[in-house]
């Protein structure tokens, strides 16, 4: 009896022994998977966020390239831009300037501007003339000018007009400009071309 009690405590052991053993080797088997599972996704989510740094540090290149070009293109272009225009300020803004601030020599371009208005306009005209020659200027237009035309002349003396004048019909309705800052950028539309080539190719 004792010799069965033993065997079958013996084949309870052994079984126990053996399924214990499976279950072991089952769950050692199932935790390297999941590891093996896990340092795959680790590995391919190191290889994404690698990806995705060169990725932004080439679209970060690429910009900043980018702005630099540009930038130094819009520096050039302002540059020449600037070397042009002091160039043609030096060539005859300010002479022209000098010119149309000139009392005698504003008399003389009134008078055959005025004299070709006063043939082709039957109003009467308007003058806008600078406010610092409203002394000498004044006179004449009132008393030589009305003369000359025959028919009535307004005069304004302007703060806004450095040099040169503005005519035309009383009413508004056209008017011819002459002053220094329209005849100086008359000259600079056709040196401008000619300067850019002389000076750029």
């Amino acid at each position: 009896m004792a010799d069965k009690l033993q065997e079958l405590t013996d084949r309870l052991y052994n079984e126990g022994l053996a399924k214990g053993r499976i279950e072991g080797e089952k769950m050692l088997a199932d935790a390297k998977a999941q590891s093996e599972e896990i340092i795959a996704a680790a590995k391919a989510e190191a290889k994404a966020i690698i990806e995705q740094a060169g990725k932004e540090a080439d679209d970060l290149r690429f910009k900043v390239s980018s702005d630099l070009k540009m930038a130094s293109e819009q520096c050039l272009q302002a540059t020449k831009k600037d070397i042009e225009n002091i160039l043609i300020k030096e060539a005859g803004a300010d002479k022209v300037k000098a010119a149309l601030s000139e009392p005698d020599f504003l008399k003389s371009v009134i008078s055959a501007v005025a004299g070709k208005f006063s043939a082709t306009e039957a109003s009467d005209l308007a003058l806008v003339l600078p406010q610092n020659l409203k002394d000498e200027l004044e006179p004449w237009v009132a008393n030589e000018l009305s003369k000359a035309l025959q028919k009535g002349i307004k005069a304004d003396f302007s703060k806004k007009v450095a040099g040169g004048f503005t005519i035309g019909p009383k009413d508004g309705s056209w008017f011819v400009s002459l002053t220094d800052e329209t005849f100086a950028s008359l000259i600079a539309e056709y040196m401008r071309p000619v300067t850019k080539k002389l000076l750029f190719g």
